[in-house]
């Protein structure tokens, strides 16, 4: 055979492949035709007799319709068209066969000639009568699961992996107060209180690695409005062919009615223990059968059994009863009042007999104890010794005006002795004065140290109050951590100031044994009388309006009360709430202000300023709203906002080619949790930002007030890559030569030096020191405040590294900073 000839194919060959093809054409499970151009049937495979049960000879010769009928020739009349146009066509729907009707899926291909003419069309009906019928049962079963969905009575959502909501049901949208868009634009993190956000994280991480399936969790999430909504939360994980995780499944049912009502239980059960331990009177409890549940402390003392030793012992034999005249077994009016239910008191005089033999004379009353349903489930004993009845007396009265924790006499007293002490002093002519005094972040110390640590503080602090007053003033507990004293007489104003000074001292001298050393800081406010009432009540608000001044005024200092702080105060609620709305609201922005390199003026970084803004305008300013959201807590979801917001914008600016370093100022409540490194960490990985362009902005108290614990937080930061650096440098009491035992990269000199730098010599002088000795310890330094050309150029050839200021740009919203940038 030639190298060019084909290859011929042997007659058997060919006729064994014509075999073949017919075999395919008539055995084939689709409907095979060829139409001319009249749209007459010129060939029809066999598969037309099974379908239709017509001879496919029968068809040869006639049309379309008249074989199909009109009603299957409306279905497939354009499709037929575009065919006979040139064009290939689909058709997917119902055709009928006499009664029998079925779904198809028809492909016409047209036949060409030589010049491009159709001469003819291939028709292929293939039947999808059972792939249709399986489509429209899932539509059905998708359309129920749906339909559950969105109807549910408890909220559902499906999440996917990152934490956004890919849908939530009409009753997980009223749960959280937002509409369904509004949902569906945030993610997890932003709804969940941030103290819950860690749990939950690691329990999703934990499905997303495939250590399990499925989680229940009671946590909390903010609703629009800003408050809590406590629920209790069921998340599964749906998974592809791969085992990987595909979305998942989150049911939450509100529980914050529960929650309030195991709360109310919670303070319930606490009020009545404490009542039972407070009370004069000895209290029993017993069962139905007259089997003891519970001894109070006193009757303890006057039974002789303790309390665990009685449990399940019949009454009689620990609650013995005679008659004082006769000596005969009285009989226990307990078990009348369960019988009869009612109540049953002792008759005459009665004998409590001791455990250890010795009787004591006592009046006793007897109740049945009910259930919600009205039921006798058990019975009380109250009495007491009738000897001793001045004494407990006493002891009533003492426990109705004065605190439990530290002995101090209570509001109750508090207002009688002003009262008294206002008239002691008209009569007199003479001033008197209200001291309202609040221990500074005393949060945090329950929080490092626990509540009984706190009780302990609380009481040491009454010991040095007591101390720094020695004389006739009265000292209460009024709350939690705040205290009040009456200075009953006074000469003059200037005697108030004394007291407040050496009294803030006293309380910085505040030691408790096996806590580290203190240095409580309090704020005091002041009222004098008459000058500012001669209403008791009035003084008292007063000074507690003067306390708020003096904590707005930077804390640890005391002040006296003016008109004007009235105003203040409303103002402060103001700020406070909006701050508690800010979130939710999206309120709160970031500004960003340039930092420059000193010597070429290239913007080298950008410290992240707070804004609180609605509908462009600026609300408050930061000195206004940054402290009452330190004194209210609320610094912290706002401290987490601010991070995460920050590190987020420096990655976008990254990913588009503008690589800058940010700064972010850290409050001390953030930077004290125990939890704060793990947080900062979970940032960094989910911002996906390079650690090297984030810097935290520390103040001296923090670093120089935390022990080695905040020298081994440092040092974890620092490992991770984070650069720091000291905030207002030389405003605090740092010293230069404590810097070299923490890993602190950069001092910011506070803006008061620069300010004055080119203008008092001895400023210039302070300034220059500090440089020269922060670069000796290789610390770079930043100004900032720079608004002159003048302190430019002073502060750049007295060595700082960095500079800061309006002259080099305000602070700016993102996308003006990206600009400058650009």
């Amino acid at each position: 055979m030639q190298p060019h000839e084909p290859a011929r194919v042997s007659p058997s060959l060919e006729k064994d492949s014509q075999e073949w093809s017919a075999k395919v054409l008539r055995g084939a499970p689709v409907l095979l035709a060829y139409l001319d151009n009249e749209q007459r049937f010129r060939y029809a495979n066999e598969t037309h007799r099974t379908w239709l049960g017509v001879d496919p000879q029968e068809l040869i010769g006639r049309t379309v319709i008249e074989a199909g009928g009109r009603r299957n020739y409306q279905k497939i009349e354009l499709a037929l068209e575009r065919a006979f146009a040139g064009r290939m066509a689909h058709y997917e729907g119902e055709l009928f066969g006499g009664s029998e009707r079925r779904y198809v899926h028809a492909n016409f291909q047209p036949d060409l000639d030589e010049v491009g003419a159709v001469r003819g069309v291939f028709t292929t009906f293939v039947d999808i009568t059972e792939r249709r019928s399986l489509e429209l049962q899932l539509h059905e079963s998708e359309q129920r699961f749906f339909g559950a969905f969105q109807h549910a009575a408890i909220g559902m959502a499906l999440i996917h992996p990152d934490g956004h909501f890919l849908r939530v049901n009409a009753a997980c949208c009223q749960m959280l107060g937002y509409r369904e868009d509004e949902l569906l634009a945030l993610d997890i993190t932003t709804i969940t209180h941030p103290d819950d956000l860690a749990s939950d994280m690691e329990l999703l991480n934990e499905m997303l690695s495939g250590k399990c399936d499925s989680y229940q969790l009671e946590k909390r999430n903010f609703h629009k409005d800003g408050r809590v909504v406590h629920i209790q939360l069921s998340v599964s994980v749906v998974r592809d062919e791969y085992r990987q995780p595909r979305y998942f499944v989150s049911q939450a049912q509100d529980i914050s009615q529960r929650k309030a009502f195991e709360d109310a239980l919670h303070r319930e059960r606490e009020l009545a223990e404490v009542t039972l331990r407070s009370i004069g009177d000895a209290v029993i409890t017993t069962d139905t059968q007259l089997r003891i549940t519970s001894l109070n402390p006193i009757a303890e003392a006057m039974t002789g059994w303790t309390s665990s030793e009685a449990q399940g012992r019949a009454i009689d034999e620990i609650f013995q009863l005679f008659d004082a005249h006769n000596g005969q077994p009285v009989i226990n009016p307990l078990r009348a009042a369960i019988e009869h239910n009612t109540i049953a008191d002792l008759a005459g005089r009665t004998l409590l007999r001791h455990r250890h033999g010795f009787d004591t004379p006592v009046e006793d009353s007897s109740a049945p104890i009910h259930d919600h349903a009205d039921n006798v489930i058990g019975g009380v004993l109250v009495f007491h010794d009738v000897s001793e009845n001045r004494a407990l007396a006493l002891k009533m009265i003492h426990l109705t005006q004065h605190d439990t924790l530290t002995g101090l006499p209570n509001r109750s007293q508090l207002h009688t002795h002003i009262e008294q002490s206002l008239i002691t002093a008209a009569r007199r002519q003479q001033r008197a004065a209200v001291l309202y005094i609040d221990i500074d972040h005393f949060k945090q110390i329950n929080d490092l140290y626990g509540l009984a640590g706190g009780d302990r503080v609380l009481r040491a602090l009454t010991a040095q109050l007591r101390r720094s007053l020695p004389g006739g003033e009265l000292i209460s507990r009024f709350g939690d951590d705040e205290f009040v004293v009456m200075l009953p007489h006074l000469d003059s104003v200037g005697e108030v100031a004394s007291r407040c000074q050496i009294l803030i001292a006293h309380c910085q001298e505040t030691r408790v044994t096996d806590l580290p050393e203190l240095s409580l800081r309090v704020s005091v406010g002041v009222s004098i009388y008459p000058d500012d009432t001669d209403d008791a009540e009035m003084l008292l608000q007063q000074a507690q309006t003067a306390m708020y001044a003096a904590k707005a005024q930077g804390q640890h200092g005391y002040r006296f009360f003016t008109a004007s702080m009235s105003e203040r105060t409303q103002a402060r609620r103001k700020i406070e709430t909006a701050l508690r709305h800010a979130l939710t609201r999206q309120e709160l922005a970031l500004d960003y202000q340039p930092k420059v390199d000193a010597q070429t003026g290239r913007i080298v970084g950008a410290e992240a300023l707070l804004r609180l803004r609605a509908d462009g305008r600026e609300l408050y300013a930061p000195d206004q709203f940054i402290p009452v959201a330190e004194d209210t807590g609320l610094i912290l979801p706002i401290g987490a906002w601010v991070l995460r917001e920050a590190c987020q914008q420096a990655q976008r600016w990254k990913d588009v080619g503008l690589s800058v370093p940010i700064s972010v100022n850290v409050s001390p409540l953030q930077f004290q949790r125990a939890d704060f490194y793990a947080w900062l960490d979970t940032v960094l990985d989910e911002s996906q930002l390079d650690a090297s362009l984030l810097e935290l902005e520390l103040t001296e108290r923090m670093v120089m007030s935390g022990g080695d614990a905040t020298t081994e937080l440092l040092q974890r930061i620092k490992q991770r890559g984070v650069r720091l650096s000291l905030d207002d440098f030389g405003t605090g009491y740092c010293s230069l030569s404590y810097l070299k035992h923490f890993p602190i990269d950069a001092l910011k000199i506070d803006r008061t030096f620069v300010r004055d730098v080119t203008s008092d010599a001895g400023t210039a002088a302070i300034t220059q020191a500090i440089i020269a000795m922060a670069r000796s310890l290789q610390k770079e330094v930043v100004a900032e405040g720079v608004e002159t050309l003048a302190q430019g150029d002073f502060l750049r050839r007295a060595g700082c590294s960095q500079l800061q200021g309006f002259l080099y740009g305000a602070p700016m919203p993102p996308a003006a900073f990206e600009a400058l940038l650009s």
